[in-house]
């Protein structure tokens, strides 16, 4: 599983341009009183992601005790595929929309390892076009949702490789880890195990989102 994470870190060259992506329907969750809706990284094992979703979820379990917490896992291929990112943002926007149509009170925090955080990026308006298996924007958070979100959690963020970051409406509530060497964010990075450490920021990132909900 290591060297095929490695592999997958080390085949990222580069980004892809899609037209248009059919979403698939959004499964919906009960109303929890916090959503964590996660887009794992290229090639993850894992409920929600081995490295990065699965230790944040319980990271905030631990911190956000006496409330209710439910899990998405962003339906998308996470692979290599030139519409991959795309789908994972159409789908991760779709579910967002029909949970908080369907559970008005429901709060939600967005989790984005390396590929998935192109997705994240894509879904609050900040394009990771021209990133390491990014895509252009095919949808948005509506601005009636947008109050909702807690908080942004990003790890080895492919954008930051190209001078780009969270700005504007979400920034305040983005926190985005990108480790030394990791060359997935890190223009001229040369580290891949760098980018396969991201567990080690669970505790911090779960606190960050404590901290705003």
């Amino acid at each position: 599983m290591r060297i095929r994470l490695c592999l997958a870190a080390l085949s990222l060259v580069g980004g892809a341009t899609v037209a248009t992506v059919t979403a698939p329907s959004a499964t919906a969750a009960a109303c929890s009183d916090i959503d964590v809706v996660a887009a794992r990284g290229t090639f993850e094992p894992g409920t929600l992601g081995f490295i990065v979703g699965d230790p944040v979820f319980s990271a905030l379990q631990r911190k956000l005790t006496g409330r209710n917490l439910s899990s998405y896992r962003v339906n998308y291929p996470a692979d290599l595929s030139p519409t991959s990112a795309a789908q994972g943002n159409a789908d991760l926007v779709n579910h967002v929309k029909s949970q908080a149509s369907t559970c008005p009170n429901q709060r939600f925090i967005l989790v984005g390892y390396s590929q998935g955080a192109n997705v994240v990026d894509n879904s609050i308006g900040i394009s990771s076009a021209g990133a390491v298996v990014g895509s252009p924007i095919v949808a948005t958070l509506p601005a009636a949702v947008e109050p909702k979100v807690a908080a942004v959690l990003l790890f080895g963020n492919p954008i930051r490789a190209i001078g780009k970051s969270v700005t504007g409406t979400y920034q305040s509530r983005t926190i985005d880890f990108c480790a030394k060497g990791d060359p997935v964010c890190e223009a001229g990075g040369n580290d891949t195990l760098a980018h396969l450490g991201y567990t080690a920021n669970a505790d911090a990132a779960a606190a960050f989102a404590a901290s705003r909900v």
